[in-house]
């Protein structure tokens, strides 16, 4: 006697489906802050960077904080010529920009998370 087996047809994606299934991941930002010790002015660029991600990248950035006062010999794998300094280095092309950050529009334009004004 055989038994007959029943499969169940697999139904063909939606267009929806397959758009949900392509959409990649959001990228994640990877941030570098040089320092130089808990200075008022390292203070305040590490809380000006950490407001901006999460007012713009929230649950998209990793922050790194390196104080060369602790580890001067890091200053040249960026070529760190003055202190505070934010490197982005992911996403792609690696920016940087000097200062406390409190230029919140600067900042979102030097990070190219926001284009300058006339672009």
């Amino acid at each position: 006697m055989k038994k007959s087996v029943k499969t169940k047809e697999q139904q063909p994606l939606s267009l929806q489906e397959i758009k949900e299934t392509q959409e990649p991941a959001p990228e994640t930002w990877q941030l570098r802050l040089y320092v130089a010790g808990q200075t008022p002015r390292s203070v305040a660029a590490f809380a000006n960077l950490k407001k901006i991600c999460e007012d713009h990248l929230a649950g998209r950035y990793e922050i790194e904080v390196v104080d060369l006062v602790k580890h001067p010999q890091l200053a040249a794998g960026d070529q760190i010529l003055a202190i505070p300094t934010l490197v982005r280095k992911l996403p792609q092309p690696l920016r940087k920009i000097v200062g406390d950050l409190r230029d919140t529009e600067r900042a979102l334009v030097g990070l190219q998370i926001r284009p300058a004004v006339g672009e």
